[in-house]
This record gives structure tokens, C-alpha cells and sequence, in this order.
């Protein structure tokens, strides 16, 4: 999304509208917070060790992913979505598809797919914490 911009006569670009820059920003929240964890189970693949020790792991991440930010996450993700997605459709009635609207529209795509991630991340974590080792 943030390098959809034309060199047409309307001179087009994400940071015109605050529905693309929403998505934009929503969606580098997640990457960071995606990147996290990433790191996190890179971790636990090179050393066997967990970042936080066993007990408090399960509850960490339960409360990381369930309580707070992956449904957090998930929410703003489809509203930064379903706002652009509006966006689009407003601009593809009053002026037509063009580069710039074919460029939004895979990028509220990929925004849709990563709520889906997000989703499925949650269902993951709470079933991580009710089959857990109990030793």
C-alpha cells in the first residue's frame, strides 16, 4: 500500500487518504508484533529454550495473544480493511479501475489474509494453554 502512487494528472499516493494510511499503519503494528514472536520461536528453535521459563510461558502468551493484542490486532486489521475496501469502492464507481485502485485492492487483500493469520494465531494459543504439559 504505501507504494501506491501514480504519476497520472491526479497524482495519487496512500497518504492522501486517511483510510490507506490506517491500513498502512494497522498493519505495521502487527508485522511488529508478528516479528516478536517470530523471534521468540526462532529462539526456541536454535537454543531449546524458552525466552520466559515454563509456568509463566503459557499464561504470557495466552495473555499476549487471546487477551490482548492479537484480537486487538485482528479488529483493527478488518476495520483498516473493511475502510479502505470502502475507499476503493467509492473511487472505482465515481472514476473507474486504474493502476492505483488495482494496487489498493491487493493490499486490502493481503490486509484480509493477515486477519485471517491473526485469527488462527488465537485459536492456536488457546489451545497451546489447555493441553499444557502440567510439569
Amino acid at each position: 500500500m504505501a507504494a501506491d502512487k501514480t504519476q497520472g494528472w491526479s497524482g495519487d499516493s496512500f497518504d492522501r487518504y486517511k483510510e490507506y494510511r490506517y491500513l498502512v499503519g494497522v498493519n505495521v503494528i502487527g508485522f511488529v508484533y508478528s516479528g516478536f514472536q517470530a523471534c521468540c520461536s526462532a529462539y526456541y528453535l536454535a537454543t531449546g529454550n524458552h525466552v520466559i521459563s515454563s509456568p509463566l510461558r503459557y499464561f504470557f502468551d495466552f495473555f499476549m495473544d487471546q487477551a490482548s493484542n492479537v484480537h486487538i490486532l485482528a479488529y483493527l486489521i478488518m476495520s483498516a480493511s473493511s475502510s479502505s475496501a470502502t475507499r476503493v469502492d467509492d473511487w472505482v464507481s465515481n472514476w473507474g479501475k486504474d493502476e492505483f485502485t488495482e494496487m489498493a485492492a491487493a493490499s486490502i487483500s493481503i490486509s484480509f489474509l493477515a486477519f485471517f493469520a491473526f485469527a488462527f494465531n488465537s485459536l492456536i494459543c488457546g489451545y497451546s494453554l489447555c493441553i499444557r504439559d502440567s510439569s
